[in-house]
């Protein structure tokens, strides 16, 4: 019998470990295009497991959207933005390494007029700009 309750404690143990448990909380992501001039910013933001998809953000609006962190803390989502005829430039929307702390359960960024990325970091209460990945800032 108690290898039956061994058993039994292992499965249960294996199959919340594969599943998608929201042990690390809820994460609340907004990007705002504040491009101005009527200016519109393309964005696709994705995950390993999800895909926001291809949104057109009118100035002065934002895409904003919710996820559970992995029990393993590797969620990841990125974004790619373009606006007027810009390339695509790429970034990392959130990260739990580096923004479990920096902005924890609201990470808050967007892009400026000059086509500047700026994060919210809770930590220090200010806008901070953070490189594009293509190196573009």
């Amino acid at each position: 019998m108690g290898n039956m309750k061994i058993t039994s404690f292992v499965l249960i143990l294996v199959l919340f470990l594969m599943s998608d448990c929201n042990v690390l909380g809820k994460v609340h992501v907004v990007i705002r295009n504040e491009l101005e001039g009527g200016r519109v910013m393309n964005i696709r933001c994705r995950s390993k497991d999800d895909d926001i998809g291809h949104l057109a953000i009118p100035d002065g609006h934002q895409i904003e959207w919710k996820f559970s962190v992995n029990l393993w803390g590797s969620t990841l989502f990125s974004c790619d933005v373009q606006w007027d005829d810009s390339k695509w430039h790429g970034f990392v929307a959130y990260s739990y390494r580096r923004d479990s702390e920096r902005c924890e359960n609201k990470c808050l960024w967007l892009i400026s007029r000059d086509g500047l990325l700026y994060g919210f970091n809770e930590q220090t209460k200010s806008w901070d700009v953070l490189p594009f990945e293509d190196g573009w800032s």
